[in-house]
């Protein structure tokens, strides 16, 4: 029997809107999470969060064309395709070996049953890589 796998960010969480069921384990897969992170989800996976450098350069970049007149959602998801971050986030995930390590426990958990959803920072209306995150960890369980 094989869990379910879903996605989330911690604001639909805090305020009731994630399509949840209340079975899920809640894991977080942030690489420098707040302290208050904590208080939402059950755990949190670091090593699945985007690696340091490339979060800085996609917020300095997102940053800098907002200050040229893009809105928020607009700068951000103009910042990812400009950082090249889906490759990169996803070269991150295939060689990294914490990565690597930590991706196979969670297909591993998810393949004896438990359902999880992957949370992070990033609303619905910005590009996010635990949508990356969750195609990696779907592939892994049809090829396993």
């Amino acid at each position: 029997m094989s869990g379910a796998v879903s996605e989330t960010y911690v604001a639909a969480i805090q305020h009731d809107l994630a399509d949840l069921d209340g079975a899920e384990t809640l894991v977080g897969v942030v690489r420098e999470p707040a302290g208050w992170l904590h208080a939402t989800v059950d755990e949190n996976q670091p090593e699945l969060g985007p690696p340091t450098d490339l979060l800085a350069e996609t917020k300095q970049r997102a940053e800098d064309l907002q200050m040229q007149g893009l809105c928020e959602e607009g700068a951000h998801n103009a910042a990812w395709d400009e950082t090249d971050f889906e490759s990169r986030y996803l070269a991150h995930l295939d060689d990294d070996e914490d990565a690597q390590r930590a991706l196979e426990e969670l297909a591993a958990r998810v393949a004896d049953g438990e359902d999880v959803a992957l949370v992070c920072f990033e609303g619905d209306r910005k590009r996010c890589h635990r949508t990356l995150l969750r195609g990696r960890l779907l592939d892994r369980l049809e090829t396993a």
